[in-house]
């Protein structure tokens, strides 16, 4: 099972319309528990680039 990257930090930021602390969009988010694991690999190997857009 691939764990979730939620840090509690759950704030949508209005612009990229990501959350500030995973970085998931919140299609994303409510969508994790019934995602495959390669779903979900799949968005964890975005988060990074994601990031580095928001710095």
């Amino acid at each position: 099972m691939i764990e979730s990257p939620c840090i509690k930090v759950c704030v949508i930021d209005p612009a990229s319309g990501l959350c500030t602390g995973c970085l998931r969009s919140l299609d994303e988010i409510a969508a994790w528990s019934r995602l495959s694991p390669d779903a979900r690999r799949l968005i964890m190997a975005e988060l990074p680039a994601r990031k580095s857009q928001t710095d």
